[in-house]
């Protein structure tokens, strides 16, 4: 996907209130940029960091800029949590990941399961294929791995549940990475953080829920699919 405008590079200030961050541009002007990530953002972001805001063309938001990357270690984070699922689409509709490229329908945001659940994208014909989508951004530098969750995520454990049913039914269940930083040569799981996503995520594992890993490739003009990241559980 592109950005019209390309982002604009800012100096970090501050973040607060889950989706508020201030910002600093390099004309010494100051803004509230929002912040669309629910997460810790841990390794992710520093006070006084570099980071790129989008300008937003919606004359009726409240907020102009949007807060999409920030820049530590070898390169650009992505930080939008809103961004994962239209990457990932734009790749599928695209054929750009092998293993999904027989299917010939996609529909995003489909009610499916026993949890009131939302799939982020259902693939059809031939079968049904459902696609979970998590941005991981949490860097282990020990290891230099990419580890998720980066907070206890009850969610994710939801979703981990509703994937695995829809495997025991006979369907094909994908829960999908998109690694959105250069950093870690793996994908694994952050067991000290939220030990019972990682039960979960192996016991679906073991019951046949594909997991799939993918790192972006960013630039402030532009974000993209690349290459596939190996896993480690």
């Amino acid at each position: 996907m592109i950005f019209d405008p390309p982002c604009r590079e800012a100096r970090l200030l501050k973040r607060y209130k889950r989706f508020l961050a201030d910002i600093e541009f390099e004309d010494g002007s100051t803004e509230t940029a929002h912040c669309p990530n629910t997460g810790s953002m841990k390794t992710c972001i520093e006070s006084g960091g570099k980071v790129f805001v989008s300008e937003s063309k919606n004359l009726s938001r409240k907020l102009k800029w949007t807060l999409e990357f920030s820049q530590m270690g070898k390169g650009l984070i992505g930080v939008n949590t809103s961004l994962p699922n239209k990457i990932v689409s734009e790749a599928l509709r695209e054929k750009r990941i092998p293993t999904f490229e027989k299917y010939e329908s996609l529909r995003t945001e489909v009610k499916y399961g026993s949890q009131g659940s939302k799939i982020d994208v259902l693939l059809e014909s031939p079968g049904m294929c459902f696609i979970e989508i998590k941005n991981a951004t949490l860097y282990d530098s020990a290891r230099d791995c990419i580890l998720f969750p980066d907070a206890v995520t009850t969610r994710g454990q939801k979703h981990l549940e509703e994937l695995m049913a829809q495997v025991k039914i006979g369907h094909r269940a994908v829960l999908f990475f998109l690694v959105n930083r250069a950093e870690g040569k793996f994908l694994s799981v952050a067991d000290d953080i939220d030990p019972v996503y990682g039960r979960l995520l192996r016991e679906s594992h073991k019951s046949g829920v594909e997991i799939l890993a993918y790192r972006v490739k960013s630039s402030s003009q532009s974000i993209e699919l690349s290459h596939e990241v190996p896993i480690k559980l």
